[in-house]
């Protein structure tokens, strides 16, 4: 059920500024992962080898690319819920970028090791 602009709700303040906060703390790790990406690609060299800084390189780009849709995507949908007083959805951003940044870590450990 779409309700009309007159049925809406203005949210607390409190509540849009920390959804904004979310929203922009999803934006910085973005970046950080277009920044280690990009390290990656120009920096990671294992043994004469440049393809694994590539690869990590491009998984990182990646997830900063994903996670800055997502942050957006999630900014809209929760003050979407907050106006119309539902509840708030669920989000996979946390556990994508936490498995990707596990990953990533492992591999250039493992690279590293291999050295």
């Amino acid at each position: 059920m779409q309700l009309t602009e007159e049925q809406q709700q203005e949210p607390d303040y409190r509540f849009t500024l920390a959804n904004e906060r979310t929203y922009l703390a999803y934006l910085r790790t973005s970046l950080t992962c277009y920044a280690g990406g990009l390290s990656a690609v120009q920096f990671l060299n294992l043994g004469g080898e440049r393809w694994p800084g590539r690869v990590i390189g491009i998984v990182l780009v990646a997830t900063g690319i994903i996670t800055t849709l997502g942050a957006f995507r999630r900014w809209q949908v929760n003050l979407s819920a907050m106006r119309l007083g539902a509840r708030l959805p669920v989000t996979r951003i946390p556990l994508m970028l936490a498995a990707t940044i596990a990953v990533v870590g492992l591999i250039g450990l493992l690279f590293s090791l291999l050295r």
